[in-house]
């Protein structure tokens, strides 16, 4: 019986891990504040090694995904309006290293360039049901506040792709919870945050898997 030598077995793990981490769909994401939902995405890609996270950017220097990312051992970096709008360096760098761009709490609009070079590849999540409680300056407690202030019986989130424009591109999924009279703003945002955890690493995955 022929038996294959150890360090044979060696080389060939890690000519197949080094292959199935290339195959892997490479996902680029953008975060604006604390980062939860970045730490949670990448924490699921590790463990369901369908996809990998190769990097975070972000456009604040005082965002807390930074110090996640250093925690997680993930690439990230910094960038200003300037080489995300005028010039091509973010550009570049995406259409390098990406397949799928995720947007996680990134609070500016992408620009159209961008957009035009990733066609149904940059996903976003709003913290409210669209078309309601959308468009500029409609973020985090914001949002949920106009919630509460309007007496909504239900909120939830909305995963959709991204187009020019704030929280108008095609909806993907929704996913609705109840609200009661003695929810305030921070218990519905609290919420709002559980759904997010459960669902949108998921609802990526899902892409994934169905556009190969």
């Amino acid at each position: 019986m022929l038996q294959t030598p150890p360090l044979l077995i060696i080389i060939l793990f890690f000519v197949v891990t080094k292959q199935l981490k290339f195959d892997m769909k490479r996902i680029v994401i953008f975060a604006s504040g604390s980062g939860s939902n970045a730490e949670n995405i990448i924490k699921y890609f590790n463990s369901t090694k369908t996809a990998i996270v190769t990097h975070v950017l972000s456009n604040n220097q005082r965002a807390k995904v930074f110090d996640r990312c250093e925690r997680l051992n993930i690439d990230a970096s910094l960038f200003d309006k300037e080489s995300f709008t005028k010039d091509d360096t973010v550009l570049n760098f995406l259409q390098a290293e990406a397949d799928i761009i995720v947007l996680a709490g990134f609070l500016w609009r992408i620009p159209s360039k961008i957009v035009e070079a990733f066609p149904n590849k940059i996903i976003n999540i709003h913290p409210a049901l669209l078309p309601k409680y959308g468009g500029k300056g409609m973020y985090g407690m914001n949002v949920h506040n106009a919630v509460k202030e309007n007496n909504e019986t239900e909120t939830g989130i909305t995963i959709h792709y991204v187009n020019e424009n704030y929280d108008e591109g095609a909806i993907i999924s929704q996913v609705k919870t109840s609200i009661s009279s003695e929810d305030t703003p921070e218990t519905i945002a609290q919420k709002v945050h559980e759904l997010e955890y459960e669902h949108f690493p998921k609802v990526i995955e899902e892409i994934i898997l169905q556009n190969g």
